[in-house]
């Protein structure tokens, strides 16, 4: 549910378009993890996006996070976010019904610090209540296909941010915003700790020298790190939505998550701390999928249901 990026390192990069570097040799698959079905909903019909842009973003990071939404439903080169998504897609509802293939930004919304620059996981749902259109917002009221996202800037403080949580979902309290709506929250850490939640773009301080950051595939290392969070709660958000559905171990106020068994691991030989096998473009920026308009990004793996291990469409053959 909560995500901490995991810490990865390179020895070696490469300098040719599309090659390869291996980080470890080692890879998880475990046919002892216990991901269960609770029988809750999970987001079968078509999965609408509320994005709510809380402080000061520049058009050009805003651009970043739109094709990335974009390219989940959209055709792009292979290895492509859409195939990224396919894992998502193996999780169904107790009738079989697979996650929806069909998502798109329904909506956006700005807030210039409503609440201040320092927000806690009560007053994130606030937010989310200021922007629906029953309290003079923009936002529809979407219970039925609706995923509301909080992401802020690098200005912002969260409870639990860079010690406890890159980023958060869950549902909002009928009490504070008067309806039962899926949600997320995901913050900009360049300024604050780039080295725990933009990490491989950043790394500790007491990691240097020896260990170089990759170099971001957008320009922007506190987006490009935002992008594999986002990526991260957007597949617990769809297979788990009110944190009743697919989760291991047996305590839902604790779930085990489809994207937090694959925390730090971007590619083959990926596991104790190593992002695995991923690919550089003609600049040296790293990635591991496609998406539209020539953008690349860097997206941790999922765990796979069926394979039992944890995967992605840019896996070794």
């Amino acid at each position: 549910m909560s995500v901490l990026s995991s810490v990865a390192s390179s020895s070696a990069a490469p300098t040719s378009e599309g090659s390869l570097f291996r980080l470890s040799k080692s890879t998880l698959v475990s046919p002892l993890v216990n991901m269960k079905y609770h029988n809750g909903p999970v987001l079968t019909p078509k999965i609408r996006v509320y994005l709510i842009w809380y402080g000061k973003w520049q058009a050009s990071q805003q651009a970043i996070i739109r094709d990335f939404f974009h390219s989940i439903a959209s055709p792009s080169p292979s290895p492509s976010v859409r195939a990224w998504w396919s894992t998502v897609q193996l999780y169904t509802d107790q009738t079989g019904a697979h996650i929806s293939d069909s998502l798109g930004i329904a909506a956006e919304r700005t807030d210039l610090y409503s609440h201040g620059k320092t927000l806690t996981r009560m007053t994130t749902q606030a937010v989310i209540k200021r922007s629906l259109k029953p309290y003079n917002g923009s936002l529809p009221v979407d219970a039925r296909g609706g995923v509301y996202m909080v992401l802020t800037s690098e200005d912002v403080l969260q409870q639990d941010f860079c010690s406890a949580a890159c980023g958060f979902h869950y549902f909002t309290y009928s009490s504070i915003v008067g309806f039962t709506l899926p949600y997320a929250w995901i913050g900009n850490s360049a300024k604050q700790c780039a080295d725990t939640c933009a990490y491989p773009f950043a790394v500790p301080f007491y990691m240097a020298p020896t260990i170089q950051p990759l170099k971001a595939p957008n320009g922007d290392i506190g987006v490009d790190g935002m992008i594999s969070v986002i990526g991260h709660e957007l597949a617990e958000m769809s297979s788990n939505p009110l944190i009743n559905a697919w989760f291991a171990g047996t305590d839902p106020e604790a779930p085990t998550e489809i994207a937090d068994l694959c925390e730090g691991m971007y590619g083959t030989g990926a596991g104790g701390g190593y992002a695995g096998m991923v690919a550089q473009d003609k600049r040296g920026a790293s990635y591991n999928v496609n998406g539209v308009r020539g953008r690349r990004f860097l997206v941790q793996w999922l765990w796979n249901p069926v394979k039992k291990i944890c995967s992605g469409p840019n896996a070794a053959a």
